[in-house]
């Protein structure tokens, strides 16, 4: 699908847990910037001679 094993994490958090959902999501989105962009969906210009 061209989407990287890294780029997808599964966690459960309850509703009552409002600081883990934010500890999460500031996680998941550190490693996701860490990662950079995802080479498999990136568009490239064709070059032109």
């Amino acid at each position: 699908m061209g989407i990287e094993p890294d780029r997808l994490q599964f966690s459960w958090v309850s509703s009552a847990e409002a600081t883990k959902f934010v500890q999460v999501v500031t996680e998941v989105t550190r490693a996701i910037k860490d990662l950079g962009p995802n080479k498999n969906l990136v568009k490239t210009m064709p070059k032109v001679a």
